[in-house]
């Protein structure tokens, strides 16, 4: 007689240790579960995951409380119809064509190009603290036109907001924070954005001032929010998918050396690693009236945690789900940036991620210039380090050693 296992806790240290595992048991005994630690419904798979992100009846109402109050404001994330059309269409033209190419691309390369020169010839570095966090809020920083003074201040904000979003136990502690960072992200701002709506210049913050749709300008609390949306979903996805490919392809020195052979396969690993070890793990949608999924129907209403770390992973969607493959082809590299993905890390359909050119450009240009400075690298202990996390999941340090090009092995 075959025993079928219990649900997991996903606020258990058991979950935070191996979610995978956990997310099996889901997935095949479990596909609907009410979680009474949450009071939400957890849904892994694919196809489930898939329709949560594509149908209008999933909203995402339920931000108002869990994402707008550290926000400052409503972000596009919340928003449905005409608005979010609209807003969609103020924000988007920076984050992809000629502004992405011109504007920013030699920003997302000077900022990589400086993270590596300070530990170029230091043998031995923490990828993660010296490379991964610190890139993509850098960037972010210059690209608004912002002090770059101010990077380290900007690293700490990204932080609290990131747990803020992190904090399915409710810590006080960690709540407060989040909001006070709110408050002095709104202070900080709204003094810089009177300055660039009385004299634009060729920056993010000024474009986002002066954009205008049907009629439609953002808001100072809208650009303020826009930014905090930024640091957080722009900064930590990047992060953890720069931590995440380098600790898969050190996993596996037969598809380091096929990158390090062939640069065009880094669009793969990059696809693959968002595939295998998503830097997200959870989003949450709202249905506006009952649904039937795999396992059972979900009352209008709830709030439902769509485990992107599972749906990633299911046995029904990809061949040796469980293996990190940058060969596979259930995945096409050519679309995987946009809403038709053959993956649910960015979301689907009309809440696809409106940054994620902006996210695989910063993740091949770092990724690429790591790899021409050091020819040599491996795992400083010679083990991969443990990834960490719930909500959002990665590499909390990934320590490494390095050969710089010209230097001795």
């Amino acid at each position: 007689m075959t025993t079928i296992p219990q649900p997991p806790d996903i606020l258990s240290p058991a979950f935070e240790a191996d979610p995978y595992s956990a997310y099996r048991v889901l997935r095949e005994h479990y596909p609907l579960f009410r979680d009474p630690g949450s009071g939400s419904y957890l849904i892994s798979r694919y196809e489930d995951v898939q329709r949560a992100f594509r149908e209008p009846v999933f909203t995402t109402d339920s931000y108002a409380w869990q994402i707008e109050p550290v926000h400052g404001g409503r972000t596009l994330p919340q928003m449905s119809g005409r608005e979010h059309a609209v807003r969609r269409a103020l924000v988007a033209p920076a984050f992809r064509g000629k502004d992405l190419r011109e504007k920013f691309l030699p920003v997302i390369e000077r900022n990589a190009r400086e993270l590596i020169d300070a530990f170029r010839d230091a043998g031995e570095t923490d990828l993660v603290a010296r490379f991964a966090t610190r890139f993509p809020i850098n960037v972010i920083v210059d690209m608004l036109g912002l002090d770059r003074a101010d990077h380290d201040r900007f690293h700490a904000w990204y932080g609290a907001v990131v747990d803020f979003f992190a904090n399915l136990a409710q810590d006080p502690v960690v709540t407060a924070t989040g909001l006070r960072t709110s408050g002095e992200l709104t202070a900080y701002l709204h003094p810089i954005i009177q300055e660039r709506r009385a004299a634009p210049g060729d920056d993010l913050l000024s474009a986002l001032c002066t954009a205008e749709i049907d009629g439609t300008r953002m808001t100072d609390q809208d650009i303020t929010a826009f930014v905090s949306l930024l640091l957080a979903a722009g900064g930590e996805t990047t992060d953890k998918a720069i931590a995440g490919i380098f600790r898969n392809l050190l996993a596996h020195p037969d598809q380091l050396a096929a990158v390090r052979a062939d640069r065009g396969l880094v669009p793969a690993a990059i696809v693959e690693t968002l595939r295998y070890s998503p830097p997200v793990h959870m989003i949450m949608r709202q249905p506006a009236a009952d649904v039937t999924l795999s396992g059972g129907t979900v009352p209008a209403g709830s709030t439902v945690i769509c485990l992107i770390g599972a749906a990633n992973r299911d046995e029904r969607r990809y061949a040796r789900a469980e293996a990190f493959d940058i060969f596979r082809t259930e995945i096409a590299a050519s679309h995987a940036f946009s809403a038709a993905a053959d993956h649910v890390a960015f979301g689907l359909g009309r809440h696809f991620c409106v940054g994620a050119l902006l996210a695989k450009t910063e993740v091949e240009v770092g990724v690429n210039q790591l790899l021409d400075a050091f020819p040599g690298m491996d795992f400083a202990d010679g083990t991969a380090p443990s990834e960490a996390g719930v909500f959002t999941r990665g590499p909390r340090r990934l320590p490494v050693r390095l050969t710089p090009r010209g230097g001795r092995g």
